[in-house]
């Protein structure tokens, strides 16, 4: 499996996106309902899962090619993991960048809010990824042999497995309370720039990765940056 896939903005701009976990990818094949306030419009992604054979080809390039279309009901159950998975990492996350108190007043009201920075997820999106997880996955296996253990092509259902369990793996890992984080750093971070907050996985050395993209928000926070210093000067 593999990280990494160009995404687009519901205005049509694509840039490549690597969110550093497969399941994460999968989150940003569409769009987070993270932004009520609309306050982040680099963050609208545009739907990449259109049709059946788009889910085919998304997990057959990042998992293993399958073996049998996915159905129209089979793209509605993988849109639920999804979209599971989004509203998980968008929990487990810290805050975007320049939230206000009011927004942050707002996710106390409903109950949402667990520590400083991040909000207590929901049971229903933590079973839906646990269901999808119970399924058997993709099995691992070695490059460079000459025989194939089992089938070239795997099922749908074993694929999406995979993600669920990598979500399993993640989310296991950064966990979802600030309270229970202790101050701890966590290696989900999302997008520095004000206008975006995309979640990522930080798997750079010294987890200081700040942008979705450095040809995307990280260059032009340069360009503003530098156009700052010459007014200055």
């Amino acid at each position: 499996m593999h990280t990494g896939q160009h995404i687009r903005t519901d205005s049509g701009s694509s840039w490549f996106f690597d969110a550093g976990r497969i399941a994460l990818d999968f989150a940003h094949t569409g769009g987070f309902a993270d932004d009520p306030d609309a306050r982040r419009p680099r963050a609208r992604l545009g739907e990449l899962l259109v049709t059946p054979a788009d889910l085919d080809e998304w997990l057959g390039d990042h998992t293993e090619p399958i073996d049998v279309g996915a159905t129209a009901r089979e793209l509605q159950d993988a849109r639920a993991l999804r979209a599971a998975i989004g509203r998980l990492a968008v929990a487990a996350a810290p805050a975007p960048a320049g939230s206000s108190d009011a927004t942050a007043r707002s996710a106390v009201a409903v109950g949402l809010r667990a520590g400083t920075g991040r909000t207590r997820p929901a049971p229903d999106d933590i079973d839906t990824v646990n269901l999808f997880a119970a399924l058997p996955d993709v099995p691992p296996s070695l490059p460079g042999g000459r025989r194939r253990a089992g089938a070239n092509r795997v099922r749908l259902a074993q694929a999406l497995s995979s993600v669920a369990r990598d979500a399993v793996a993640l989310f296991t890992e950064v966990g979802f309370d600030d309270v229970a984080a202790d101050g701890q750093p966590t290696r989900l971070s999302r997008c520095s720039a004000e206008d975006c907050g995309l979640v990522f996985y930080d798997s750079s050395r010294g987890g200081t990765r700040r942008w979705c993209s450095m040809q995307r928000c990280g260059n032009r926070a340069k360009v503003r940056a530098h156009r700052a210093r010459r007014a200055a000067a």
